[in-house]
């Protein structure tokens, strides 16, 4: 059975409509609904994690209603259409599969080095070339800065082993203590996470993952510190927060 994604179109073209559509939709553009995008695949993922299935199934839903939404508004302009996108990523996945749609053999383990070859001879042919271009602006800092690192490396610029990274960062810690100005500091302390980033990838460690898991962690240990304090937690001493830590973090032993 195919999908058809037509009822959702038809309903953004009347949306849109300039006599009868909405005052809201028509008001909007790429760039004011360019948040939007990004809050709802950022929900998508937050399904996911939550293991959320029905969730999962309208949150896509919204997903998609942004992708029509960004193609109604280029029809409009008479830039490319819905049917253009959807013929695009098919002519994508089926040339960067060629082991799917093609006679090409290629061993499990090299699919994702041939990926890449095939990504970037496609940039090889666009005004932009670099080994960096497409790295979308709009990432995460943490997880563009994975990418950046990632594909700098694949031109050989890279350090020889774990070790380079390591003294990156203590020179760049180094620089943020020495630093003489608010600017300074704030430039280092950019260098500084940029270097983390660069060590945990050596190590094979997703800095966007490894990151938002210590942020549920410090906040699972803060909530338990609050509930064991209650009402008194704010006036307590940094020692007995200190405690009330150690407590937390011990329970998670357990």
């Amino acid at each position: 059975m195919h999908s058809d994604i037509t009822p959702l179109a038809d309903i953004m073209r009347r949306l849109r409509d300039p006599d009868t559509g909405c005052p809201w939709d028509l008001e909007q553009n790429f760039s004011t609904i360019a948040p939007y995008t990004i809050e709802e695949a950022y929900e998508v993922a937050d399904a996911i994690e939550r293991d959320d299935l029905d969730a999962l199934k309208d949150e896509l839903g919204d997903l998609l209603l942004q992708v029509v939404f960004h193609s109604q508004m280029a029809t409009e302009l008479g830039r490319f259409t819905l049917q253009d996108v959807i013929d695009g990523i098919c002519d994508k996945m089926i040339r960067r599969h060629p082991h799917v749609f093609q006679s090409a053999v290629i061993p499990s383990d090299a699919v994702p080095d041939n990926w890449e070859a095939i990504k970037a001879k496609e940039r090889s042919s666009a005004a932009d070339n670099s080994a960096l271009a497409g790295v979308a602006l709009a990432l995460p800092a943490l997880l563009r800065a994975q990418k950046i690192q990632k594909r700098a490396a694949r031109t050989g610029f890279d350090w020889p082993d774990q070790s380079g990274a390591r003294d990156k960062i203590i020179e760049e810690l180094h620089e943020v203590e020495t630093a003489t100005s608010t600017e300074q500091v704030a430039e280092e302390i950019g260098d500084l996470l940029f270097a983390v980033v660069n060590f945990a990838r050596f190590h094979d460690v997703d800095a966007e993952h490894a990151l938002k898991a210590a942020s549920a962690k410090f906040e699972r240990r803060f909530r338990d510190m609050e509930a064991s304090a209650g009402d008194t937690f704010a006036a307590l001493s940094l020692d007995s927060k200190e405690d009330l830590w150690r407590q937390a973090k011990a329970k998670e032993n357990l």
